[in-house]
């Protein structure tokens, strides 16, 4: 696993590879306040076959905090971060706010997309998220830190878990989470119906982003869409890797 960055914009962007020469690559984007190596195991699992790059999203991990996080400013630090790396035609992976990411560049840039695996997100966004404001500031102790985020979330984010001279805090800032969602909330049916290449949407059953009936409607209404839902929540990468895993290689074998 290999840590680089590039520029664009201003701003200083992190991303993890897991590495090989392989020319079939998976982009991985992470969902709100989550990071890259979220997709560590992931990658582990469909390697040799698939080199796995993940991406630090705006606001996230060791990138920069944006001035905005507009719809613009999502696709827009995905096509530099392509031509960073002189991808042709690679594997966008995205989960909730990546995923909106994926569907949407790939809308906007369907000659640089071979596929779409789309992690419980859906094509119409609502959710308030304004409990992140809880996690804001400095904490004397990781362990305070913790306690504050909770056990519910507390698995999501120990990756995101910073130590400053002034303490422990999260990598983001919770006010720029709710900047981001401000800017997803809204309806995508066009972005999602605008390709035709190969998908893959996963929906985790015990959701509270998704539900069934939603999924059901955006691979009945896309062509080449195949819906799978397993069990878990909102990230199903992380909740239940092996089934994850075995879904994306089967996917990924029939293209």
């Amino acid at each position: 696993m290999k840590r680089q960055d590039f520029h664009h914009n201003g701003l200083r962007f992190s991303y993890v590879d897991w590495g090989g020469e392989n020319s079939k690559v998976i982009v991985a984007l992470h969902a709100q306040v989550m990071e890259a190596t979220t997709f560590a195991a992931l990658a582990a699992a469909l390697a040799p076959d698939w080199r796995l790059v993940a991406l630090d999203q705006r606001g996230h991990g060791y990138s920069d905090h944006g001035p905005s996080y507009t719809r613009d400013d999502y696709i827009g630090d995905l096509e530099a971060f392509i031509g960073h790396l002189g991808l042709s035609g690679p594997i966008f992976l995205g989960n909730s706010v990546g995923g909106v990411n994926a569907y949407q560049f790939a809308a906007r840039h369907p000659e640089k997309v071979r596929g779409l695996i789309i992690e419980d997100i859906g094509a119409e966004v609502h959710d308030d998220v304004s409990f992140v404001l809880a996690w804001e500031g400095q904490f004397a102790t990781r362990e305070l830190l913790a306690e504050r985020v909770g056990p519910r979330f507390l698995p999501y984010l120990e990756n995101s878990f910073r130590e400053t001279p002034a303490g422990w805090k999260l990598a983001f800032d919770p006010r720029d989470i709710l900047a981001s969602q401000k800017c997803l909330i809204g309806n995508y049916w066009q972005d999602w119906l605008a390709t035709q290449c190969p998908a893959l949407l996963i929906r985790g059953r015990d959701s509270r982003v998704t539900t069934q009936a939603a999924a059901e409607l955006m691979a009945s209404r896309r062509p080449n869409t195949r819906l799978r839902t397993l069990d878990g929540g909102h990230v199903p990468h992380f909740e239940n890797p092996i089934s994850f895993a075995n879904e994306v290689e089967a996917f990924l074998l029939a293209l």
